[in-house]
């Protein structure tokens, strides 16, 4: 992988998601939670709840969004495909080939490896709650460390393939 490759998936899509997911979480939880002074570790409107929610819905959205984008970046020549295939490198075998199936899955995967460990965490911190503000940079830090993590990953899967399937044009009407 090239210096280019290496400084699309890490600043723009890694740096630039996280920043993006903290602005657009924070405005989140404001609008969600704001008629609560504290917001409990457990119950209906809880941190667990939106914790679970957005381990969930953060990379499944995400993966909507930026595969499509970044396979635009490919044909416009942003960043060069990689030329990968399944066959030279495995790891692209692990996710479905579909979009939204790809989504799907890394959401899922997301909330089932995430979500619990992070709830953990709390609950050894011995956390009961937060306070309305807390929870905002809370809830803002964890979707920006989310995406970071989640939309490089999201990012190399879209440019990896040859570049005739990514680029590929429609078909004739």
């Amino acid at each position: 992988m090239s210096p280019a490759h290496r400084r699309y998936l890490l600043l723009e899509q890694g740096l630039g998601a996280a920043i993006f997911n903290w602005i657009l979480n924070a405005v989140i939880a404001w609008g969600l939670f704001r008629t609560q002074d504290e917001v409990p570790l457990w119950g209906q409107q809880s941190i667990a709840g939106d914790t679970i929610a957005t381990s969930l819905l953060l990379p499944l959205i995400t993966c909507l969004v930026v595969t499509p984008t970044a396979r635009r970046h490919v044909r416009a020549g942003k960043v060069a495909a990689l030329g990968w295939t399944r066959d030279s490198h495995a790891a692209l075998g692990w996710l479905p080939r579909a979009t939204v199936a790809r989504a799907f899955a890394l959401g899922v995967a997301c909330m089932i490896a995430i979500a619990p460990l992070t709830l953990l965490v709390l609950t050894i911190l011995h956390v009961a709650h937060f306070g309305l503000w807390r929870f905002i940079v809370f809830k803002a830090s964890f979707a920006a460390l989310e995406a970071f993590l989640v939309t490089p990953v999201i990012a190399l899967f879209a440019i990896a393939e040859d570049a005739p399937s990514v680029g590929a044009a429609a078909p004739a009407r």
